[in-house]
């Protein structure tokens, strides 16, 4: 099933994850566009989806922050663009990281 969303879906979205990564970086943040990516593990796709990105202002290192949802309820995931991350593709790979590493933990 394909699932899309209407625009005031989409703004209701980015204002949520908005308010996310206000309320757990401490600064403020502005959506700047949305980039779509697909992370490959081994020839498969593990993850694919966009991912949005955020100015920050206000944060004390980074400039930038990486965003989206995943599951029912909705979680969300935030990546601070700091060295490794140095893009919506490189956030992918660790914010993928952790879920794995999360779920070796819960086993």
């Amino acid at each position: 099933m394909i699932f899309y969303f209407t625009s005031s879906m989409k703004k209701n979205y980015l204002e949520r994850l908005q308010i996310v990564i206000e309320q757990l970086h401490g600064c403020r943040a502005a959506w700047l566009e949305s980039v779509p990516v697909t992370e490959r593990f081994r020839g498969k796709v593990v993850w694919k989806g966009d991912v949005e990105v955020y100015a920050l202002t206000g944060h004390p290192k980074a400039k930038r922050c990486y965003g989206w949802t995943y599951g029912e309820p909705e979680q969300f995931i935030t990546i601070l663009e700091l060295p490794p991350v140095d893009s919506a593709a490189a956030a992918v790979k660790v914010g993928v990281a952790y879920q794995v590493k999360k779920a070796r933990k819960k086993k």
